[in-house]
């Protein structure tokens, strides 16, 4: 019987190995999107606090289909992103853009990103108008309206990427 076991310990084992192979493979779009949903929210006020990348890691941890992924390679994608905008913000949110398009077609997700969102936006006790415009611009992308998520704004569709007054929110303003 000892061999049976060991043969049935392996089988086992080999299939939770394909089983979290399989979840990361096709999750990964969704992570990857959620990391720069979360990036873009987090830089939204030019700085990174820590209670907003805690509160993404602790949603990756809890997520099912999500915490098959290394948080090491979660953070260096979150760092990646960042960095991005440090680089060029326009050119940081474009790419974060486009990787969160990639899941729009999965109304699913697109959801759930967008609530992600909006907790990272909160995380700090200050959901700011900054931060908003991020969300609303993120939902913009996804095809979403900002009005389900409570972030209907007066001046409609454009304040994903300008305020009332014209300019550019403070995060995509060089400083």
């Amino acid at each position: 019987m000892g061999m049976l076991d060991d043969v049935k310990k392996w089988t086992e084992k080999q299939a939770t190995s394909l089983s979290e192979g399989v979840k990361k493979f096709k999750n990964k779009k969704f992570l990857e999107a959620t990391v720069a949903g979360c990036a873009m929210v987090a830089f939204a006020d030019g700085s990174v606090k820590p209670e907003e990348k805690a509160k993404m890691a602790g949603f990756i941890q809890r997520d099912e289909s999500l915490k098959v992924f290394d948080m090491n390679e979660v953070i260096d994608t979150f760092e990646k992103i960042v960095k991005g905008f440090e680089f060029d913000l326009q050119i940081g949110k474009a790419e974060a853009l486009r990787t969160i398009g990639k899941i729009k077609k999965n109304s699913e997700e697109a959801r759930l990103l967008v609530r992600v969102c909006c907790a990272v936006g909160t995380s700090d006790g200050d959901f700011s108008e900054a931060e908003k415009s991020v969300v609303r611009e993120i939902c913009t992308e996804l095809e979403l309206n900002p009005a389900e998520f409570g972030l209907a704004s007066a001046s409609g569709a454009s304040a994903a990427t300008k305020s009332k007054d014209g300019a550019l929110p403070d995060w995509m303003q060089k400083k």
